[in-house]
Parts: C-alpha cells; structure tokens; sequence
C-alpha cells in the first residue's frame, strides 16, 4: 500500500468534508416544508402537541387600558330596599303605621252647570200668575153663568166674552206649567206644586239647581242615588259636596249623553259655575288606604314604601287612580296590616336613588 505523502493535507480535506457534510445536513433540518407535502414547518409544534399557554398579566409594553378591569355591566339593579339602622330611622324622623282597610266604589265622571235662581224665579211667577188669571176669569164666567136668566143677567156678547177670556187663561196656566216641566224637569220634588218649599227656596236662590250631564255610555240605564260633586279646579280627592235628590233632566243639545237635574245645599258654587260630577256605577271593591304623605313620585310612577322587616324599607308601585278624600285607594301590592311609611318617604327615595346621600346625613 502506497503511503501518503503529505498526512496533514488528507486530514485538513477530511476535515473540510465534513464540515461541509455538516453544513448541508444542517440547512436541510431547517428548509421549511414545502407546500401540500404535509410535513410541519421547522420550529412548529409535534402534532398533538399542546400550544404554549399565553400570560394573563398584561407585560410592561402593553398600554394601560389593556391593564384596566372590565367595567361593570350596565344597567344592574341595586340591592332592592333601604336598610337602616335604627338611629338612623329616628334621625330621619320615619313613621311606620299598618294599612287601614278601605272600600271604593268604581264611578263615572261628568259635568254639572248650577242655574241661575232668576230662571227658576221666572218660571214660577210664570205659573203664579197664570194661575191667578185663571181663578179670576173662572170666577166671572161662574158669576155670568149664575145671573143668567135674572134681571141681572149679562148680555150675551159679555157672556161670550167671558167664556173666551177663562178659556184663554186656561190655556196660559198649562203652558206655563208645561214651561216649567220642560225647563226643570217631568218628576222634580215639588211635584207640580208652585207652593212647594223646595221650589220657592230655589227661586229664592236658597237652594241650588245643577244640571248634570254625563257622556254617552258612561252611565248605566238607571239614574244614580247619590252624586258628588267639586269645583273645577278641585282634585279627586276634594269631592265636597254630596247630593241624593235626583231626576231627569231633558237632554242636552251640545254633549250626547244623559242628564240629570240635582238639589245642591250648603255650598259655595255660583251661580253658571261649571261643577265636577261623579256617580257610582258599580258595587264596592275592598283593598287598602295609602295616606297622601306616604306616596313619593319617582319616574312618572306613584310609590309607597313599606318596612317589609326591622330597617328595611321595600318601595313599592302604587295605582294612583282611584283617589279619596285623605289619600290613595289601592287594591294591590299593600295588604292590610302592612307596614307603611306615612313620614319621611321622601328622604327614603333620597337614599335609595342616591346611596352617597348617607355620607351627608
């Protein structure tokens, strides 16, 4: 076997191939896949592999909005009720009281214009003196009637005449009493009597007369056994004035509906005032009393709250719509016996809308 002569130079070529060799089998471990050929591109994790996980805690580099917590959701409701302790309760100065039982029965709106006495009073001297006409030209004809025949006979174009002038006055009185019927009424109190106390005190303008009209439809065949009626500018509530004697009424020309002529005593209405008028139209309903200065006024909605335990305090959504004369029939959502605010109701929406307001009390 022939020797190398140079032993170094085979050794620095031996080294170069493999270096080289090295250097290929290298850059092949790194070319990425090609493509379609399925095979993962270099520094990709095995399949199956999991994904390196994420930090959660944002790095320095991220801006301090990505730091920030997600806000709150909009639109939660707070805690339901107020609660208190009990200095607080009596610092405010909250009053407690049950719920009275009440009853209400369902009515029906309408109108009322009082008459004036002189109208009245005209129509009764209307009738007084047709009346006293046809007393005097009866008498005459009974008195020619009973001379006829004697020396003292009338002559029979005087008989005639008097005949005439009682027929004609006859007449007269009907249609004043007719008049009268027509204008106030077919079955009024005085029953046709133009002596009638009730009459002439209206005349007198001692009593007063209300014509009432209810819409079409709002009122059931029979006519009401008692109305109430207030001024105009008088809420629900201030319903003053009660009245029982009733009776038709004709017609009026300008609003289709039913009316109804009442008897008003001891008022303060004047004469042509236009009245508020109610009637019953149904059979009584049973539920609670709210007093007036328990009801708070939040949202367009009426409220009241009740203590549904010791220091809570519940608000609670009230139908205003059936008033009375000292507060609010209701006939849901209080029961009888339960606890309600009557002062101070106020300052419990107060807390309740605005929790900081506690810091300032």
């Amino acid at each position: 076997m022939k020797a190398n002569p140079h032993p170094r130079r085979a050794t620095a070529i031996l080294g170069v191939s493999g270096l080289c060799a090295t250097l290929l089998l290298l850059d092949g471990c790194h070319k990425p896949a090609a493509p379609g050929s399925g095979e993962p591109a270099a520094g990709a994790p095995a399949a199956g592999a999991p994904a390196a996980k994420k930090s959660a805690a944002p790095s320095d580099d991220e801006p301090a909005a990505a730091k920030s917590a997600a806000p709150a959701a909009v639109g939660e409701e707070p805690a339901e009720g107020v609660s208190l302790k009990p200095e607080e309760v009596e610092k405010m100065g909250i009053v407690v009281a049950a719920a009275a039982v009440a009853h209400h029965v369902p009515e029906t709106a309408g109108f009322g214009v009082v008459i004036a006495h002189e109208s009245i009073a005209q129509a009764v001297a209307e009738v007084v003196s047709a009346a006293a006409m046809d007393r005097q030209s009866r008498a005459a004809l009974a008195r020619a009637q009973r001379l006829a025949g004697t020396p003292g006979a009338l002559p029979g174009d005087a008989q005639e005449a008097a005949e005439r002038q009682a027929t004609v006055d006859q007449a007269a009185l009907l249609l004043a009493r007719q008049r009268l019927t027509a204008s106030f009424g077919q079955s009024p109190p005085w029953k046709g009597d133009v002596n009638s106390p009730v009459l002439r005190a209206l005349a007198d303008g001692e009593i007063k007369l209300v014509r009432v009209t209810f819409p079409l439809g709002s009122l059931g065949a029979e006519t009401p056994a008692r109305l109430l009626l207030a001024h105009l500018n008088a809420a629900n509530s201030a319903k003053s004035w009660t009245s029982v004697s009733i009776w038709g009424a004709p017609a009026d020309a300008t609003v289709p509906g039913k009316s109804f002529f009442t008897l008003l005593k001891g008022s303060d209405a004047g004469e042509g005032e236009r009245l508020l008028v109610w009637a019953p139209v149904g059979a009584a309903e049973s539920g609670v009393l709210i007093p007036g200065a328990a009801v708070v006024i939040s949202g367009g909605k009426y409220w009241c709250y009740l203590e549904r335990k010791p220091g809570v305090f519940v608000r609670t959504e009230l139908d205003a719509s059936m008033p009375l004369a000292d507060g609010y029939f209701v006939k849901e959502g209080v029961a009888p016996n339960d606890k309600v605010v009557t002062n101070s109701a106020g300052l419990l929406l107060a807390r309740e809308t605005n929790p900081s307001s506690a810091a300032a009390d």
